[in-house]
Parts: C-alpha cells; sequence; structure tokens
C-alpha cells in the first residue's frame, strides 16, 4: 500500500486539476470535446497509448498500458459527460479522474508484476452509453477485470440497477377541423392518451420493482385542428434483462391496442440505448470492501437502487465493481447543483484519493493472486443470467 501512496502522491495535483477543470467546464453526452482531449493528455503523458475516436464515437478513447509479463487485463471505466443546466450534479467529473489516477497508479506498478492496463473513455452515460455500444462489439470479451466509482452521499459496494429499454411511439393520424369536421379526422393524441391508459391499467399486473415513466414530446400544434401527429416516450425498467423483455412486450402491446381503437398508424423505435441491469459480483465486490475498509470508509451494509447504468451490459460480459463513495457529510440528492458543487471541495478530493487508492490494491490483488481471479471468473459464469 505505501507504493500506491508514493506513486498516487506523485500525481495527485494533476488530477485534483483536471477534477476542477471538467466541474468547470461541463459538456453534454457525444460532447465531451475538452473533458475528453484533458483525458487524453494526461494518459499520454504518463506512458500511455490511447486510441481516439474509439469505435467512431468522437468522445470516447482506448488508452493502454502494456507490461512485458503476462497477466491479467484490468479495465478502468471513466465517464465524463454533464446534465443539462446543472452540470456534473452526477460527478462524472471524479469518476473520469479516478479512472485516469487508478490507469496510473497501476502503470507505474504493472512492469514489475505483469498485465495489461486499461482506461476506457465511455462518453454519454446519462444518455446513449457508450458502454453498451463497447459491450456489444466485443471489447470488453477479452478483458479480466471492470472497475470504476461513482460519488454519493453514502459509501455503499452493493448496488442494483435495473434493465432499462427507451421505447418512442409515434402515431400518425389524419387532420381536421375539430369542430367543423371532426368525423374525418383521425386523433394521433387520443392514440398516445389511450396507451397511457393502458399502461396504467397495467401496472396492477406487473412486479411492485417495475418502473413504467413516460413523457408526451408532441400532441398536436392547435386545439381546432385534430392532432395528425403525436409522440410518447417511456422508460421501462426492471431488475433483470428476461422479465425487462416481457414487460417492454406488454407495454408495446398497450400501444399497438390503442393505435388499432383509434385508427392511426404506428411507428415504435428506441430513441436510447437499452441498459442492462447490473450484475454484482460478491468476490470482487469482497476485495474492494476490503481496500475500502482499510482507507477508512464507512461502507453502508445495504444495496441501493441505481436507477440504470451502462455498466449494467458491462456486467454481463465481465467481472465489474461499480463501488459508491460519500464526497460530503450532507445528505446530497443526486443529479443536484448541491452535489456538483460538491466534487471539488475538500472532503470530496480526500475521498476521491482514498477510492483511487482502494481501486488500485484491488488490482494489485487480483494481477497478483491468480486463485483469486479465478474464484471472480467463476462466480460471474454462475450468477449472469
Amino acid at each position: 500500500m505505501e507504493k500506491i501512496k508514493k506513486v498516487l502522491d506523485d500525481v495527485f495535483d494533476e488530477l485534483v486539476d483536471i477534477n476542477q477543470f471538467i466541474y468547470e467546464n461541463p459538456e453534454l453526452g457525444n460532447e465531451e470535446y475538452k473533458a475528453c482531449e484533458a483525458h487524453v493528455k494526461l494518459l499520454r503523458k504518463h506512458g500511455f497509448s490511447v486510441e481516439e475516436k474509439y469505435l467512431g464515437i468522437e468522445t470516447a478513447f482506448k488508452a493502454t498500458y502494456a507490461s512485458k509479463k503476462p497477466g491479467p487485463t484490468i479495465a478502468v471505466m471513466g465517464e465524463y459527460d454533464a446534465l443539462p443546466d446543472i452540470g456534473h450534479g452526477c460527478g462524472h467529473n471524479m469518476i473520469g479522474t479516478i479512472a485516469d489516477g487508478v490507469g496510473i497508479v497501476l502503470s507505474k506498478l504493472v512492469d514489475d508484476m505483469g498485465g495489461r492496463i486499461l482506461v476506457l473513455g465511455t462518453p454519454a452515460e446519462e444518455t446513449n452509453g457508450a458502454k453498451v455500444d463497447m459491450a456489444d462489439q466485443g471489447i470488453f470479451d477479452d478483458i479480466d477485470i471492470a472497475l470504476m466509482a461513482h460519488p454519493s452521499s453514502k459509501t455503499n459496494l452493493e448496488i442494483q440497477s435495473l434493465a432499462m429499454e427507451a421505447i418512442q411511439f409515434e402515431f400518425t393520424g389524419r387532420t381536421a377541423h375539430a369542430a367543423a369536421c371532426p368525423e374525418q379526422g383521425i386523433n394521433a393524441l387520443d392514440a398516445v392518451i389511450s396507451t397511457f391508459n393502458s399502461i396504467n391499467a397495467l401496472r396492477e399486473h406487473i412486479t411492485s420493482t417495475t418502473r413504467i415513466h413516460g413523457i408526451i414530446t408532441e400532441g398536436g400544434v392547435a386545439a381546432n385542428i385534430v392532432p395528425e401527429k403525436a409522440v410518447a416516450q417511456f422508460y421501462v425498467r426492471a431488475t433483470t434483462k428476461s422479465y425487462l423483455k416481457e414487460v417492454v412486450e406488454k407495454v408495446k402491446n398497450c400501444a399497438r391496442g390503442a393505435a388499432l381503437a383509434t385508427g392511426a398508424e404506428i411507428e415504435i423505435t428506441n430513441y436510447e440505448k437499452s441498459y442492462d441491469n447490473f450484475v454484482m459480483n460478491k468476490t470482487l465486490t469482497g476485495v474492494v470492501k476490503k481496500h475500502f475498509d482499510l482507507n477508512g470508509f464507512d461502507v453502508e451494509s445495504h444495496a441501493v437502487s441505481m436507477g440504470s447504468l451502462d455498466a449494467g451490459n458491462v456486467s454481463h460480459v465481465c467481472p465489474t465493481a461499480h463501488p459508491m463513495f460519500s464526497i460530503s457529510k450532507d445528505d446530497l440528492a443526486g443529479h443536484t447543483r448541491a452535489l456538483a458543487d460538491a466534487t471539488v471541495k475538500p472532503y470530496a478530493l480526500d475521498a476521491m484519493k482514498k477510492v483511487i487508492l482502494s481501486l488500485a490494491a484491488t488490482g494489485i490483488d487480483i494481477i497478483n493472486d491468480p486463485s483469486l481471479l479465478e474464484s471472480i471468473k467463476a462466480e460471474h459464469v454462475n450468477t449472469v443470467k
């Protein structure tokens, strides 16, 4: 641990600077040009070879440091997209900085131990998470362990994220004068309203942990014109991929029935990427917990619901750790300006340092103990569904 601390102390000021810079320059998903450039510049400075515009994604990157000795491949995932209006209210400025820090620390030690270290820049977690494309295209197939950490008001290593699908229903009807000849029109907005009503009736017959929530993005242009076009967007979430698929089909049937009842035509699409539920690896989490404890974190013992994460898709491919860590003595809500502001304060910076130490030490344990890695992988095979 002392060797890790020494390496981290040497680079920590650079990490504080990049965390502050990205906080002051928030960018939305797939527009994180300044953040991406800052991360790439820092990693190259510390000996990583970097592929920019990775997989054709403008603000994604893959940074690699390979020792000359055989060993496992450990990937650290960074995020750096902000939220509209409130900036880094989800703390992604810290997530990307932690990825840099863990990657750099491990790269300074891995030559003696063996293995390969990757830092993956994964844009747009809040919308069209790049981890989905990366998982679909096999990027994690030859990665042994994936690590990341997320700022929060509490420290918790056991997380539950829901599988999620983002569905859009676009109904097309026919205009008519709403007073003079309404019988000649087909009301697309009626189809949307009927869809909402049918989904509300469906709620009685799905599990209590399932979530369906939606909005109307288009509903007509004037009250005296029968709406020709109406659009609704929904998130559907469930605890497992398999049950999500079942519920999604029921939701789609609600919309199909509404189209049939009103005479409107319907087009069903996905307006954002679909996220898988997060699969927790207890063996890997146990290693992370050991080092969180050693670094003085007060770890909560119960699982925390996280909405939906594109890291869920990664966890179905390789063992993944996604600890939450406290960045304030206050009880902060996520997606708020208060959380964004907390990410650059001394309490949060101290927590960031301890997280980097903990995840780097986790990586070293896995590199140095092949039997540990074997146990982690065996659990992964048995738990992914």
